[in-house]
């Protein structure tokens, strides 16, 4: 995870200048052009601990609401978008910078994401799937109040995905998870890939 010109990439108004860039990246198994900025996480590529989610996310066809939290440029909202044409899409954001980026990168590729700061998202709002690369940096206690937060949102049956890398704490997470940090879930890991693992996070029915 990278900080940029001194200020983190989960700042709402990066001070950094809004230089916009075009990366071509693979999204839902297709090659797409989407646009980038300076202030926003991994914003000159797909992030390696991304590319090890995103092909985890598979087609479907059921109705549902699924969020990308902590979505930057929006690679994980955009390909939920692309292989869930019948889901509602959420990504949720501190960084007004990405939250633009999200909406202008919905709007190329022909997809709908609802690109919202954290106090916009309805209270009520149950999600059948979360999914995320969790701003690791942010440091461990906010770490731990942000999936506080969110994870208690998951739908019954419903799961979370995150990946974290390794050597940032993916183990000792995965330990604060099953010792009970959000009542009512369990937690597994699911994938381990490039110094990153996958846990799971999944809501009885």
């Amino acid at each position: 995870m990278v900080q940029t010109d001194g200020e983190h990439y989960f700042t709402a108004r990066p001070a950094t200048a809004d230089e916009r860039r075009e990366v071509a990246v693979r999204l839902a198994g297709r090659e797409v052009v989407v646009q980038t900025a300076r202030g926003v996480f991994s914003g000159e590529r797909l992030d390696p601990g991304t590319s090890v989610l995103l092909p985890l996310i598979t087609d479907g066809d059921a109705p549902g609401d699924v969020l990308d939290l902590g979505c930057g440029w929006g690679p994980i909202a955009l390909t939920l978008a692309l292989r869930r044409p019948h889901q509602r899409v959420h990504a949720v954001d501190v960084n007004e910078r990405a939250l633009d980026l999200v909406r202008r990168n919905a709007e190329r590729l022909g997809v709908e994401v609802r690109a919202q700061l954290p106090d916009e998202v309805d209270e009520d709002l149950r999600f059948t799937e979360i999914w995320s690369n969790p701003p690791i940096r942010i440091g461990k206690p906010a770490l731990h109040a942000l999936l506080q937060r969110w994870l208690p949102r998951l739908a019954p049956g419903g799961a979370a995905h995150l990946v974290v890398q390794k050597n940032l704490g993916a183990d000792s997470l995965q330990r604060w998870l099953e010792e009970g940090a959000v009542p009512g879930t369990s937690t597994t890991r699911t994938a381990t890939a490039k110094g990153f693992r996958v846990l799971s996070v999944s809501r009885p029915a």
